[in-house]
């Protein structure tokens, strides 16, 4: 497993409930602030084995990245049963429910994963 997975992996497991963070955030704190890509990749390979929130991710605009609309309504229940309100247009305010994990620089994130 890549570094880069493992920081992923470590970061998604501390997404508390009622929270999200977003696909690029996550790449970026996992030091590839071009992946979210594969931040996808990960969520849709490791969820299961890794028992991972992937319901607590979601885009840039606030919005549920999948296009599978049974996937979709299962994030959606998934987060409104965590207590995340979602706007009229059905997206999600990321001022109130962004995650910002206590670890923002490199070193943090490091001693944070050690820990882990």
């Amino acid at each position: 497993m890549t570094p880069f997975t493992e920081q992923v992996l470590c970061i998604l497991k501390h997404i508390p409930a009622g929270k999200v963070m977003t696909y690029g955030q996550v790449a970026a704190l996992a030091g590839s602030p071009r992946g979210a890509r594969q931040v996808v990749r990960i969520l849709h390979s490791m969820s299961k084995k890794h028992d991972l929130p992937w319901h607590r991710v979601i885009n840039a605009k606030g919005e549920i990245g999948m296009t599978d609309p049974e996937g979709k309504f299962t994030q959606k229940e998934k987060l409104m049963a965590e207590g995340i309100h979602f706007t009229t247009s059905g997206t999600i305010d990321l001022t109130t429910y962004r995650y910002q994990p206590p670890f923002q620089n490199e070193h943090e994130k490091s001693t944070h994963v050690e820990k882990s």
